[in-house]
């Protein structure tokens, strides 16, 4: 008892930390998943920002190295502006909306220092720097982070731009340049294609553990009903139905009438226990067939109490409904018939079932003594149970009802496609 406790309190942190309700739906968990991923992604960015930015530092602080990139004293300002917009960013980032909106914008901010520390050396910029190479990184974070088409466009859009200023500054590219910027954009094309076929097998692939995961929950939930359904037949309906025998031979050797009917009513208990016992099985694995269970009951009803009581079924069932909802609608009518049957006094009882495309309807009818809605009685629950019911199912009770009148009460529950 213990040990499941605690998986209970283990499984509901975790829950918790995701942002996550037991009940969630498959797309909510696939939504949720994405975000985390992404954020772990950012994450690393920012991670990755901070070495470079540790590079960039040992580039500003020797001589030779800031001399061979042409870096002036203004490069120090931008230094400090690349580490404030990564530090802004890392802190947006549990926001779900401004983190990827923000981490994008860095990300091309961080291009475009690139572009231009690839094109301003004079010497050996341009194409023939070797930290063009950076821009393949690029491609691969944006693929990373954002594996749509349009979202990776500002990468490959570097490599032509750094062609373009090339020329703006009387560099004429060389053979090889040329040669090394179709490389990289082949390179690119690879990264590309390679990163976003694997996005997209492996957001397929989550999505299909997460409905297996649901399919796997519905299959424990099923097997467990048709366990317990096992037990209780075993059980319990062993003991009704050698209780009904034994009644059967009390009555046969039994004398005294007022002993007989009190074994006779005794029996017609056990019957109609074992009677009610079936039904519950049948809902509980979910084969339980609403309107001939109704219209079963209905007549048992009536010859139980010598009531006439007429039913009527309407419409047909789209969809499936679950055993949550019949079980509702069918203890209702029992609710329903019970209370017609002990406090109206009633001549005659209707009962009409009517399936709708987004809904059901079990309605009571009778020309009995009535009631007041607005007055209960003391002692009396069962119209605040039939709400709170509906309220539970999101469905609705009407009540129509007047003293000397009769009564006829509405139970409506939604049904899922």
């Amino acid at each position: 008892m213990q040990l499941t406790e605690d998986r209970r309190a283990r499984v509901a942190v975790v829950l918790e930390k995701r942002g996550l309700t037991k009940d969630v739906s498959a797309e909510e968990a696939a939504r949720v998943w994405m975000n985390e991923r992404f954020a772990a992604r950012a994450r690393a960015l920012f991670y990755a920002r901070m070495m470079f930015l540790t590079l960039g530092l040992c580039i500003l602080a020797v001589p030779v190295w800031r001399y061979y990139f042409d870096f002036s004293a203004l490069a120090f300002g931008g230094y400090f502006l690349m580490l404030l917009y990564s530090v802004a960013n890392y802190l947006v980032l549990a926001s779900e909306k401004a983190g990827r909106i923000v981490t994008y914008v860095t990300l091309c901010l961080d291009l475009i220092v690139m572009v231009v520390v690839v094109v301003k050396p004079h010497d050996s910029g341009g194409l023939a720097n070797p930290l063009l190479a950076t821009q393949l990184l690029f491609t691969t974070l944006f693929a990373l982070l954002y594996p749509k088409p349009l979202a990776i466009l500002p990468p490959l859009l570097a490599l032509p731009i750094t062609a373009r200023l090339d020329q703006l500054l009387d560099r004429s590219p060389t053979a090889i340049e040329v040669l090394t910027l179709a490389w990289y954009l082949g390179l690119n094309f690879i990264i590309i294609y390679v990163l976003v076929y694997l996005n997209e097998r492996e957001v397929t692939a989550h999505r299909e553990v997460v409905q297996l995961q649901g399919d796997l929950k519905e299959l424990a939930v099923v097997e467990e009903r048709n366990r317990l359904a096992r037990e209780i037949h075993d059980g319990l309906g062993a003991s009704l139905s050698s209780l009904i025998i034994q009644s059967e031979y009390v009555s046969q050797i039994a004398t005294d009438g007022a002993v007989k009917k009190e074994v006779a009513e005794l029996k017609q208990s056990a019957e109609e226990a074992i009677e009610e016992l079936r039904r519950s099985l049948q809902m509980m694995r979910e084969d339980f067939d609403l309107a001939n269970g109704v219209e079963d009951y209905v007549k048992t009803f009536g010859d139980r109490t010598q009531l006439p009581v007429r039913f009527e079924k309407s419409g047909t069932l789209i969809g499936r409904m679950a055993p949550e909802t019949s079980l509702a609608l069918f203890r209702v009518l029992q609710e329903l018939l019970n209370n017609a049957a002990k406090h109206a006094m009633p001549k005659t009882v209707d009962v009409k079932l009517h399936f709708g495309s987004e809904a059901v309807q079990l309605g009571v009818k009778d020309d009995g003594k009535g009631f007041d809605p607005a007055s209960p009685r003391p002692g009396h629950y069962g119209l605040i149970n039939l709400r709170e019911r509906a309220m539970k199912m999101g469905g609705e009770v009407t009540i129509d009802a007047k003293p000397g009148a009769g009564a006829h009460i509405t139970f409506t529950v939604p049904v899922g496609p």
